[in-house]
């Protein structure tokens, strides 16, 4: 009998585990996936020749076993190791709605690939569905989420620069890496072509100078190589496996199993509370049980949705924690892919290294005390960069040999610029998870059904995105301007939220203010399912602030004995 059981090891489960092991509970994680060493599993040391195939993985291999996880721009022969195969881990869609699920099924999940901007969400946001009507109300404001938003920041470790934006509230933050030369030019000229918008450096978390608490983990700071999604034996950014994990361990109180698929949680049907959960083992199938006094599902947003709806009893027909018919409903994801690029006349200066981090653009559109000028709701950010052409692109941008290729190569090409919109998805319960009726996963598993497309105010969001992308670099002289229009399908944002939202009242939402069911006392859900809205701004950050502060009122109740 453990105290605790955390579901999952990815950016959710480590720092769940984290808070619960410091607290002084006996914590299991269980994670679906293989068992990943830091550092050791990593392919971050490999030069560009022992990549095979310089990256590129054979277009017969991709069709057959990534024609979803393909779509990702970190896969590649360096990086395959981390992604699922979609051949041996099938879901199904409706005809016509694309969901691109991109998934990493190992120690650590995605927090070993992420992209690694951390942003806090503000006021506004946490405001947005009770003024606006759509989705739940969220049962927290920005002031209960503040300082365990500092509590994160400082522990991880996040670089960026305070801007005293309301709708962007500053954080605990390590010095902010530097734009070059060409980004500052930038920024000047948009910001004085547009009052309203502010071109800032990205917030991410990686340290660009440590912290004795970083130190005592083995972390270091970023070398500037840019290889992130391939793992960083640095320990230079957070990912469970380089952070959170490691410093559970240190407690004596973490267990780990791997390869341990949790099937559904199982409920004493006395008193309707959790009482552990039930595995499968990845490699055996074999089944096995682990109990403990409280749960906590940070599985994914559709993992968790699916582990609810397949914890059906005579109890709970609907599945676990789901009263309300909420479970699986609500499905968002950030509008992605979007945006516009161009060649741009900047300064014949250079830059060292392979800076891991870009700019960002928050939010101009519908702010507290701002007449709306637009035609929809909510809100976007952009995020890009400028860069010069590097010598690899040079050199296979025409033919060429001998001299004049090694001339060609010696010199940067032309700076680039490019953005993208990073756009708020309504919460709409008609976009969700369900469990198919009859097909299962070779563990005997129901599939999950993904139906979730984008509506009206996505679409119109989509259009102000292009014209405000392409108005900035018309602003800054750029030339050769390409408009990308086409939207991605949902998920290939790699945000996905929402299944098991958030609210003040059980009719409408399934988790309380303490990420803590309405229907199941001892049952906590911390990853991005508890989310009742998306915001514009990338979640992980948030979902580590909620998971937090769960585990400390979780212990708290505990030692109240009221769970």
């Amino acid at each position: 009998m453990f105290d605790a059981i955390v579901v999952g090891s990815g950016m959710s489960g480590g720092i769940a585990a984290k808070e619960l092991c410091e607290r002084g509970l006996k914590t299991l994680v269980i994670e679906r996936g293989r068992k990943l060493e830091h550092g050791a599993s990593y392919t971050d040391s490999l030069q560009p020749w022992e990549v095979p195939n310089g990256g590129g993985i054979p277009e017969e291999e991709l069709a057959r076993d990534y024609p979803i996880q393909r779509q990702c721009y970190a896969v590649s022969t360096a990086t395959q190791q981390y992604w699922v195969k979609d051949s041996e881990h099938p879901y199904e869609t409706p005809e016509g709605k694309p969901f691109s699920w991109i998934r990493g099924y190992h120690l650590g999940g995605r927090s070993i690939m992420w992209g690694r901007q951390t942003y806090r969400m503000s006021e506004m946001d946490l405001q947005a569905n009770a003024l606006d009507g759509h989705g739940a109300d969220w049962p927290i404001r920005y002031a209960d989420l503040a300082p365990w938003y500092d509590h994160v920041e400082r522990f991880i470790g996040v670089s960026g620069s305070r801007e005293g934006l309301d709708q962007l509230p500053d954080g605990e933050f390590l010095p902010a890496m530097p734009m070059n030369d060409a980004e500052k030019m930038f920024k000047a000229k948009v910001e004085q072509a547009f009052p309203d918008r502010k071109v800032i450096i990205g917030r991410c978390a990686h340290l660009t100078e440590t912290r004795p608490h970083h130190e005592e983990l083995g972390r270091n700071p970023c070398q500037y190589r840019s290889l992130c999604e391939r793992g960083c034996s640095y320990g230079a950014y957070h990912s469970s496996l380089s952070s959170s994990l490691p410093a559970a361990e240190r407690t004596g109180n973490l267990t780990i199993v791997t390869d341990s698929i949790v099937h559904s949680v199982i409920t004493d049907p006395k008193t309707g509370k959790a009482t552990g959960v039930r595995v499968i083992d990845q490699n055996t199938r074999e089944a096995r049980t682990y109990d403990a006094r409280i749960v906590f599902l940070c599985a994914s947003t559709i993992g968790t949705a699916q582990i609810l709806l397949n914890s059906r009893s005579d109890k709970n027909p609907r599945g676990l924690a789901n009263s309300s018919d909420m479970v699986g409903r609500n499905l968002m994801d950030h509008i992605y892919g979007v945006g516009v690029s161009g060649t741009v006349q900047g300064p014949d200066t250079y830059y060292r290294g392979r800076r891991p981090n870009g700019l960002y653009i928050p939010r101009f559109y519908n702010l507290p005390g701002k007449q709306s000028e637009v035609d929809f709701i909510r809100g976007f950010g952009f995020q890009g960069a400028m860069q010069r052409v590097n010598w690899r692109q040079m050199a296979t941008s025409q033919p060429g040999i001998g001299e004049e290729l090694k001339a060609r190569v010696r010199k940067p090409g032309p700076w680039m610029a490019f953005f993208g919109g990073f756009g708020e998805m309504l919460p709409n319960p008609d976009n969700r998870v369900t469990l198919h009726a009859s097909k299962v996963d070779k563990w005997g598993i129901p599939l999950v059904n993904i139906d979730c497309t984008h509506g009206e105010n996505e679409k119109k969001i989509v259009s102000r995105i292009l014209v405000d992308g392409k108005a900035m670099l018309e602003a800054v002289g750029a030339t050769n301007i390409q408009v990308r229009e086409k939207i991605n399908p949902p998920g290939l944002g790699i945000h996905e939220m929402g299944t098991a939202c958030m609210g003040k009242d059980p009719r409408n939402s399934v988790l309380n203010a303490y990420n803590q069911a309405h229907d199941v006392p001892n049952l906590f859900i911390t990853d991005g399912a508890a989310m009742a809205s998306s915001g514009c701004q990338n979640p992980s950050l948030t979902y580590m602030a909620l998971s937090a502060r769960a585990a400390f009122h979780a212990s708290e109740f505990m030692k109240a004995g009221t769970i």
